[in-house]
């Protein structure tokens, strides 16, 4: 007997898997892992990593894959209650009180206050509709420590208490995406309330299968030696490393270039960098030279070949 059949809690991982590459999206056997224990244990996972290795895109694709409603809150500096989780409609509680003004009968406060009144956030919105959502809180390490306290309710219990009308409690558990940039450290009670992936560039092969799914339309040998010129690249000393998003951008750029394998003339190869490098002291350390000894230190694995037939 196979260690697979021994272990038949092992397929719903592996099924998992499957359904994120049919919705668009490689993950490997560890985030697969991950985002299904999250989902079995209703609990958060929060996602680190850097900019770019496809954090957000994982929340996407588990909606897709679960054919479920996705609600996203994009963290920010400053973010508060009113934009995550709920606001009065203020306009049409005027609107009521005017109505009211020519009325024998009294208004009281709770007919100003009421559900109906409610404008639903995202936070609220995820916890209120009545089929399983996922709720994708984005760049939470963006957002103030201040926020962070409000969000352990709804982690811990998924709830939001309005003190107007009491306790919303979820109408079903949505499964929860928090990502961090890691551009400051998270507190230990969200850490606590939630499971954890770090998510890192991928490999070469992964990133070269991400490519091939996304765009079955170019050619296999621009793919593979795209992906390892990026993959080269990121062992430099850059100022921004270049993600999965911005390898995908490049290789769209050369393929509408009619480009069918990585240019052997530097100038175009130069010309299309601004795809990968977004910091003018990256682009400027970035040039043909510097290229040329990419290719002949053989850093750029199969993309070296290449390299050296456009120094000549």
């Amino acid at each position: 007997m196979s260690q697979a059949a021994a272990q038949p809690g092992l397929a719903a991982p592996r099924a998992l898997r499957e359904a994120l590459h049919q919705a668009g999206y490689v993950a490997d056997a560890d985030l697969a892992t991950a985002c299904w224990l999250a989902q079995d244990l209703q609990r958060p996972l929060l996602v680190e990593g850097d900019a770019g290795v496809g954090k957000t895109a994982l929340a996407g694709a588990l909606a897709r894959a679960g054919s479920r409603q996705l609600v996203r809150l994009q963290c920010f500096e400053g973010l508060d209650l009113s934009q995550a989780a709920y606001e009065w409609n203020y306009g049409r509680q005027l609107m009521a009180i005017r109505l009211h003004e020519n009325s024998q009968q009294a208004l009281r406060e709770q007919d100003l206050f009421g559900r109906d009144y409610l404008l639903e956030r995202p936070l609220l919105r995820a916890i209120s509709t009545p089929e399983p959502c996922v709720l994708l809180i984005d760049e939470i390490d963006r957002a103030d420590e201040a926020f962070e306290a409000f969000l352990l309710e709804v982690l811990a219990d998924y709830q939001i208490t309005v003190p107007e009308i009491g306790t919303v409690r979820a109408t079903s558990i949505p499964q929860v995406i928090l990502t961090s940039n890691g551009t400051r450290e998270l507190s230990d009670a969200l850490r606590r309330r939630c499971l954890y992936h770090y998510l890192d560039y991928p490999d070469l092969e992964r990133e070269t299968r991400i490519v091939r799914l996304a765009l079955p339309q170019v050619q296999i040998r621009l793919a593979e030696q795209a992906v390892a010129f990026v993959q080269a690249l990121r062992k430099q000393d850059l100022a921004k490393t270049p993600g999965v998003a911005e390898t995908l951008d490049w290789i769209r750029a050369l393929h509408g270039l009619g480009q069918q394998r990585l240019p052997e003339d530097l100038d175009l190869l130069l010309s299309t960098l601004g795809c990968l490098l977004k910091t003018q002291e990256d682009r400027f350390a970035m040039q043909a030279e510097r290229l040329r000894q990419l290719g002949e230190r053989g850093e750029a694995g199969g993309v070296g070949e290449a390299l050296r037939e456009a120094a000549r």
